[in-house]
């Protein structure tokens, strides 16, 4: 069920491709490029890598506390 978000949404959208074919853009134009920035915003972010997966990086115990000496 579509609450009041949607509609929200919707209407920021179309104030968006208002705005630049205002300025100037073809709708068509707008439109695709909204439609591949929501494609690529799916995907996962490559250039920052999950480092609890990275099993490369073992970071070893501090021995820096009182008792360890």
């Amino acid at each position: 069920m579509e609450g009041h978000w949607t509609n929200e949404l919707r209407q920021k959208v179309e104030a968006l491709v208002d705005e630049y074919v205002a300025a100037g853009a073809s709708q068509s134009d707008v439109l695709d490029v909204i439609a591949k920035t929501g494609v690529s915003l799916r995907l996962p972010k490559t250039d920052e890598p999950d480092r609890a997966s990275d099993k490369g990086v073992v970071e070893e115990p501090a021995n820096d506390w009182p008792a360890a000496t």
